[in-house]
This record gives C-alpha cells, structure tokens and sequence, in this order.
C-alpha cells in the first residue's frame, strides 16, 4: 500500500474527523483524482511540439495522455475548432496516490525560489489548482532531452465541501502551504 494511503487511513481520518467533528469516517473528504494537463498552443504550427509535450507527459505520469482539442474557433490564434491544442491525464486511486507522494516530497522541493505554495488557489468547493512554470522540475525528465520548457496544470479534486475541509486535508497529507502571517 502506497505511503500516502497509508497516512491517510491512519492518521488524516482521525485528525479530521475530530477537528471537523465528523460521526462517520465516510465523511471524511478524501482526494478523488488528480488531473495533469499541460497546454501546447504552438501546436496550431508545429505538430511535433504536441508530441513532445504527450511524451514528457507520459514520462511525469506514467500514463498515455488524452489530447484535448479546442472547442471553438479563434481567427486572432489562428485556431480553429478540433485543433489539437494540449493533453491532459487524468490519475486515481493508486496511481493518483503515489503521483501526489512524488509532488510533494520530491517535485514541489525542487522548484526554484519555493517558499510555500498559496492557500488561495482554491475553488471554494474544495478542490486545489495549482501551476508549474515547467516540467523540468519532475526528475524523470532528461533536461538535455527536452525541446522546449512548457508549464503544466495540477488539479487535485476532493469530495471536501469546502476550502477549509480540503486546505485541512492536503495540509495533513503533507501539502507545503504558505505560513498564514498573523
């Protein structure tokens, strides 16, 4: 069992149950996928940077990416609807355990100038967004191999009710969020 999952059922359940003053550990928020998406809007010229990004996707994740296509046409981006524009992976169960175990005790650590991710980037119905300026940050990326450095999306979605039941969650399973200055 994943060292995260472990946590979770030993300690987060407890802590939660008795801050939030649940009468059923079924009520407690648990994380129920964690979406990874990575946006290409250069691939409107050059096809191949969208394979790279699906390939370095592939590589972070360890699943094969969905591409996603634009939804309506833009004449000022020169796109048009179904162009492929991106790729998203969507992640549960034990495999969205041990990619949120990799972000927090080795990606988030390495990225440069850290000093706490924000408590704002909630959605107020208890699900967590959060950004990275490039995918280098993950080691299975090769930097010499990389064509171009591309930023991609974390979506973390809880069955929280609210912000502070999911900030309390992440928080208990080792989410690094900014000291709250008094």
């Amino acid at each position: 069992m994943n060292r995260i999952k472990e946590q979770y059922r030993t300690a987060v359940v407890p802590a939660l149950k008795k801050r939030f003053e649940y009468k059923n550990p079924h009520q407690v928020p648990r994380m129920e996928k964690i979406v990874v998406s990575m946006g290409v809007g250069e691939a409107t010229q050059n096809k191949a940077l969208l394979d790279n990004a699906v390939k370095d996707m592939e590589q972070i994740t360890g699943r094969k990416p969905i591409i996603t296509k634009a939804r309506k046409s833009i004449s000022n981006f020169k796109l048009r609807q179904g162009m492929p524009i991106g790729c998203k992976v969507t992640l549960r169960d034990e495999i969205m355990y041990e990619f949120f175990d990799r972000l927090v005790s080795i990606v988030i650590p390495r990225i440069r100038d850290f000093r706490g991710i924000d408590t704002d980037s909630f959605d107020g119905r208890g699900n967590f967004s959060m950004g990275l300026k490039e995918q280098t940050v993950f080691p299975e990326i090769e930097f010499d191999k990389i064509d171009t450095l591309r930023g991609l999306n974390i979506n973390i979605i809880t069955t929280a009710q609210n912000d502070d039941e999911a900030r309390e969650l992440l928080k208990e399973l080792g989410m690094p969020f900014k000291r709250e200055e008094q």
